[in-house]
């Protein structure tokens, strides 16, 4: 496959704290030898892991942006063992408009992975990530929330592990990320070879490999961004990056797989009769679709098929054919 075009200001190779931009070149009418400036961040100190750190994914999740930002900003060389590589807006041109895909390409960049070195700008940083950063990492977080029209409780994503040794690392980041709910995937996750997403070219390149949402509703919550804060520094903390970081008592994390997906299909006004973490059954009505255009008609009401606990809820009101209103996770 052919070298990234992107060049880094960052040399990963040296120790100490560095600032500086991916720099992907981007001509257009307005530049004709312009760039889009992706920032990064790497702090290096003596023997320990690479971690990679990741948000912006898609552009309109921000509790992550902003916990890395502080992070970026709180670390210093002492502060570390091993080398930590940020990237605070992965898709740069996403988060910079607050949107889920780029507005350059309309990429989708969890959706884009292998990504390719001679491609669209999205499909670039998806090689970069992938055939750059990722083959010199032995972890790697993803930070993600529902975006404009999903929310999550704080909830950590990961696969059951291919190994003894990989499922005893996964589960040591959960318990140190101490989030209220994991999604844990029974099958596909960080192994997938075929996935399209961050988590699956993680897996293709041997690295451990965890993933969150975090709210979500375009969005910032207080509370989680305090637990995505205390979450990201405990698991750091946990592979021997931050060693001087004092963790605070667990508080225990609920591990769930999802069951069902409640899907509209029909375009209208969505009337949900349950929240977030509300525990439902089979066969209870998740709610009902309105046609104000038609007030006479009588609403589309939907059903739960699995029961179990709402993990993730459509946040705009108005819905179109295909899309996703709940999600139900139940007891791994």
């Amino acid at each position: 496959m052919s070298e990234s075009l992107i060049r880094s200001d960052i040399d990963l190779e040296v120790d100490g704290k560095q600032t500086g931009y991916l720099r992907l070149p981007h001509s257009v009418h307005r530049s004709a030898n312009g760039q889009i400036l992706i920032p990064a961040v790497m702090v290096r100190s003596g023997n320990g892991p690479t971690a990679l750190l990741i948000a912006g994914n898609h552009g309109d999740e921000y509790e992550a942006q902003i916990a890395l930002s502080k992070l970026c900003r709180e670390v210093d060389k002492g502060d570390i063992r091993g080398r930590l590589i940020i990237l605070t807006m992965a898709n740069f041109p996403a988060a910079q408009a607050g949107t889920r895909t780029s507005p350059i390409d309309d990429g989708n960049l969890n959706r884009t992975f292998p990504g390719d070195p001679l491609g669209t700008p999205t499909q670039m940083i998806a090689h970069y990530i992938e055939e750059v950063l990722l083959p010199k990492c032995d972890y790697f977080f993803d930070f993600h929330s529902g975006g404009s029209s999903l929310y999550y409780p704080p909830t950590l994503l990961r696969g059951m592990g291919n190994s003894a040794h990989e499922r005893e690392e996964l589960i040591k980041l959960q318990d140190a990320f101490d989030a209220p709910y994991a999604w844990v995937f029974t099958s596909g996750g960080g192994r997938e070879t075929k996935a399209r997403t961050a988590m699956g070219g993680a897996g293709r390149k041997g690295v451990i490999t965890l993933m969150a949402e975090l709210g979500g509703g375009g969005t910032v919550s207080k509370e989680i961004l305090a637990l995505t804060e205390r979450g990201i520094r405990r698991m750091l903390h946990s592979i021997g990056m931050l060693p001087g970081y004092e963790a605070d008592a667990m508080n225990g994390t609920r591990e769930l797989t999802i069951t069902d997906s409640v899907i509209a299909y029909d375009n209208g006004l969505f009337e949900p009769f349950y929240d977030v973490e509300d525990v439902v059954k089979k066969g209870d009505s998740a709610g009902q679709i309105h046609f104000p255009e038609e007030p006479w008609r009588e609403p589309k009401v939907l059903d739960f098929q699995h029961g179990g606990m709402v993990l993730c809820k459509r946040v705009p009101g108005r819905v179109e054919r295909g899309d996703c209103l709940f999600q139900v996770g139940s007891d791994l």
